[in-house]
């Protein structure tokens, strides 16, 4: 058996009314679902992107949870890739600049495609990435 795709990904976050900002409104993905204090859903293309209060996380569930997920979390700054083609790479640069985003790192890799790196509100590195720089 093999997994056939990633469903969804997580970040942890420390400010979620700041992440709510950052993802929806200048990453303009769409918002499936949030719990005041605990997490944001948002959907990414086929996939979702799970944004968490990592201190709610660690909280076990209630033995009569009626969802019984398992505490998880992580302490640092994560880092999470979009896809981008590199038309798109340079909107994204227009868009951001536009915004006051500063990129933190932009370069062409050595096997071929181009990367632009930001950070989010709460520190996570956040890159756009031409997917042939994984030779997808």
């Amino acid at each position: 058996m093999t997994p056939s795709a990633i469903l969804e990904s997580a970040l942890y976050v420390t400010d979620l009314n700041a992440a709510e900002e950052f993802y929806s409104g200048v990453l303009g993905l769409d918002l499936l679902g949030k719990v005041d204090g605990r997490h944001l859903f948002f959907r990414c293309g086929d996939g979702v992107l799970l944004v968490f209060n990592a201190e709610a996380t660690k909280v076990p569930p209630a033995p009569d949870a009626r969802l019984k997920v398992p505490p998880h979390g992580a302490v640092g700054d994560g880092h999470l890739c979009f896809a981008a083609s590199a038309d798109e790479i340079v909107r994204w640069r227009a868009h951001l600049a536009a915004k006051k985003i500063a990129i933190e790192s932009e370069f062409e890799w050595p096997q071929g495609g181009r990367s632009i790196y930001i950070r989010d509100p709460s520190g996570n590195s956040i890159e756009f990435a031409e997917p042939r720089i994984w030779g997808l």
